[in-house]
Formats: C-alpha cells, sequence, structure tokens
C-alpha cells in the first residue's frame, strides 16, 4: 500500500515537471505561430515564474556543485594559512625559549664570574705540620704565625683556593686553623648562581652539613656549588667552598690532603689588601 502510495507521488510529481516544461514551449509557439500580444502578455504573468522555478530546479545541482567547491576551496586556504600560522607560532616560541636559556645562561655566568672576581694581592704560603683530628673537632697547624703577619680570623684556602679553615690561635711561629668539618665551623654560605643564602655547619664527621636556606622553597641538590658569603660579617664573600653531594651534605677539601695552605690577608670592608 505504501509503495502504491509512493508510485502514484512520483508519478505526479512527472507529469507537473513536464507540464512546467511545456509552458515556456507553448508561449513560444504563441509568439511565432499566432503572434497575439494580449495572450502573450496574460501568459507572461504564469511562464516567465514557472521558468525561474523550473531553471532553479534544474539548475540546482550545478550550483550546489560550485557553491560546493567554493567551500572547499577556502577551507583549504584557511588550512594553508592556518599551517603557515602555526609554523610562525612554533618558529616564534622556539626563539623564545632560545632565549629565555640564554638569559638563564648569562644570569649563571654572572653568578660564576663573582666567584673569582675577587682575588687577593698578598697571600702568605704555609705548610701543614700537624693534623689534630679527634672526636667532634677537626683543626690543623700551620708553620706560620705571627712573625709573617698572621693573625686570629685570617682566611685559609687550598692552592687552588678552596676554603679548608679559619686561623683561631696564632703564635709566633705557628697558629691553629678550624677546619670545617669542627663542631665548631658555622660559615654563612651562597648557592653559585642564585640568590639563596644559608649556613654550613661541621659536626666532626668527614662532610660538613647545609641547613637554614634563606629560601624555604629551595631545593637543594647534588651538583650545586657553594661559595662564602659575607652576610655574617666573618668571611669575605666568593670564596669557592666546595660541592653539595646530596641535599644535605657538601664536599671539600680534605685536611688529610693539604701538605700547603695559602692565607689571604684582606681588611674589615671585605676588601682583600
Amino acid at each position: 500500500m505504501n509503495q502504491n502510495k509512493l508510485s502514484s507521488r512520483v508519478r505526479t510529481l512527472i507529469k507537473s515537471a513536464f507540464a512546467a516544461a511545456a509552458l515556456p514551449i507553448l508561449f513560444i509557439y504563441i509568439m511565432i505561430a499566432k503572434p497575439d500580444y494580449r495572450i502573450m502578455n496574460a501568459m507572461g504573468h504564469i511562464v516567465v515564474p514557472v521558468a525561474h522555478a523550473v531553471g532553479d530546479v534544474v539548475t540546482w545541482p550545478v550550483r550546489a556543485t560550485g557553491n560546493l567547491i567554493s567551500n572547499i576551496h577556502e577551507l583549504a586556504n584557511l588550512r594553508s594559512e592556518n599551517e603557515e600560522l602555526r609554523a610562525r607560532l612554533d618558529a616564534a616560541l622556539a626563539d623564545k625559549v632560545s632565549c629565555d636559556i640564554a638569559r638563564d645562561e648569562n644570569v649563571k655566568l654572572q653568578h660564576e664570574l663573582d666567584v673569582v672576581r675577587a682575588q687577593p694581592r698578598t697571600t702568605i704560603l704555609a705548610d701543614v705540620i700537624h693534623d689534630n683530628a679527634a672526636f667532634h673537632h677537626n683543626t690543623f697547624i700551620i708553620n706560620k704565625g705571627v712573625g709573617s703577619g698572621l693573625s686570629v680570623g685570617m682566611v685559609v684556602t687550598s692552592t687552588d683556593g678552596y676554603l679548608v679553615g679559619i686561623i683561631t690561635d696564632v703564635a709566633p711561629t705557628f697558629s691553629r686553623v678550624r677546619a670545617l668539618t669542627d663542631s665548631d665551623s658555622n660559615i654563612a654560605v651562597r648557592v653559585v648562581g642564585t640568590g639563596v643564602y644559608g649556613f654550613m655547619a661541621g659536626n666532626g664527621g668527614k662532610r660538613p652539613t647545609m641547613g637554614f636556606f634563606s629560601d624555604p622553597e629551595f631545593q637543594p641538590a647534588r651538583g650545586l656549588k657553594l661559595v662564602t658569603s659575607n652576610i655574617s660579617g666573618i668571611l669575605p664573600a666568593d670564596i669557592p667552598v666546595g660541592t653539595m653531594t646530596n641535599d644535605s651534605d657538601v664536599k671539600t677539601t680534605p685536611v688529610s690532603q693539604l701538605t700547603r695552605v695559602m692565607v689571604l690577608e684582606f681588611d674589615s670592608a671585605n676588601k682583600y689588601k
């Protein structure tokens, strides 16, 4: 039953289409065979709109295809422009990352250059003549004293410039130096490449430990280098101290490896003499 209804509707549509298509032909026939302007004028009000409608129906697939092609072409252009813009954005982001890396490296180099900016003009070489390590104390004796211009509080470094201790007692011909691992040692230091400060304390063991960082969010890690800080007013700034081996321990120059040291002279204004 449904198929019969559908077939009937299709036949009706086909008949209507043929009838609409026949109207322009009839109109042309009347214009040529029997040119009656009244009939032509009357039929014009019917034939022309019908012809327009038929033309629209006939040409709809062509117009739809043309619009589809135009839209596809426009979409292709948009995709091409988007790809070009994305490539430019990626290049700009890469340039930004490179600039950020270069800026960070410059800051790091600037801090590292600060480590060696101040070199003493006067140093006193001395030999280590005795190593006195007992319980929680670690001191050693050098063969220079008051007679060589040494005094309490002077800084002692290894021959390669690393801090190894501070003079605590002086005699005419010798001096006692408190090593960094001594339990009474507690010096202010700075993490190289940052503005983070902290305190390195001796514990009588093989390696001193770090604590009390100025930045509570700072995460200490293996490989960070430390230099002295003058925030305590005891030591001059930027003398190399050592390297962190984990989040607390610091590797410094062992006293047992010292045979000769350098005593640095500097004034109270934190400048070397």
